[in-house]
């Protein structure tokens, strides 16, 4: 998909989420997409789903915590120092990418508005999360210019995806946003993640077993390391048999 056609997804998102928003029974909205057959999803084509639900699900609610008392403790948005610590290791490129300067290690694709990050904490293979520079709670809150931005974003991202393994890239994707009809979470900043399971080639899937389903995940790869093959990589889409 083109970057204007991505838009109006972006769009709709935002219309959508504010529709349902005005529900005074609902909690929290999670928007997301599937793809890929070896996803175990039952369309194998790309495909958006929204669920809103009545209460907040776990792994929201541990994601308020942090950042409730992050910035209780700053008053800033945990995601926002994060990301200028990112932004703020840089290191130099190959003489062959001379042109591009200096990048940090884990930054995939960034624009004025968005920054796509392997962060260090991932733990699938290629997992990847997209953070907006100013910080919102929800997609309802961006303006035109970072809306286009968030297409544009995530286009070059899913290329750099499809373009790793030559082969239509499977994962699920989400976004993370405050709750809502819950009061004001000034500590709420908008991200977006990104969950791919494959990890050597198009045909390796990672699976969580034994220790990683009993006790915690473990990488397979460095954060620096993938982002790296993800740098690496041409923004034109490979053509596909």
């Amino acid at each position: 998909m083109e970057a204007d056609d991505i838009l109006k997804v972006v769009q709709l998102w935002a219309k959508e989420f504010h529709d349902l928003a005005a529900n005074p029974d609902l909690r929290y909205i999670q928007i997301f997409e599937n793809k890929g057959e070896v996803m175990g999803c039952s369309n194998p084509h790309p495909h958006g789903q929204i669920w809103a639900l009545n209460d907040v699900p776990t792994a929201l609610e541990k994601e308020t915590e942090r950042q409730k008392a992050y910035f209780e403790a700053h008053g800033r948005s945990l995601l926002s120092d994060y990301l200028a610590l990112e932004l703020t290791q840089r290191v130099d490129v190959p003489a062959a990418d001379a042109a591009v300067g200096s990048r940090s290690p884990r930054i995939v694709v960034e624009n004025e508005h968005f920054v796509a990050l392997v962060p260090f904490w991932a733990v699938w293979p290629f997992e990847t999360m997209v953070v907006s520079r100013r910080q919102v709670q929800y997609v309802t809150q961006f303006n035109e210019a970072e809306q286009a931005a968030l297409a544009d974003i995530l286009r070059r991202l899913t290329i750099r995806y499809d373009n790793l393994f030559q082969t239509s890239f499977p994962y699920s994707a989400g976004m993370h946003q405050a709750p809502v009809n819950d009061g004001p979470h000034p500590e709420w900043h908008w991200h977006m993640h990104f969950y791919p399971p494959l990890l050597r080639s198009a045909t390796v899937k990672k699976f969580m077993v034994g220790y990683e389903m009993l006790a915690g995940p473990q990488r397979d790869i460095t954060a620096e390391w993938a982002a790296a093959r993800l740098q690496a990589l041409a923004e034109v889409h490979y053509k596909q048999a």
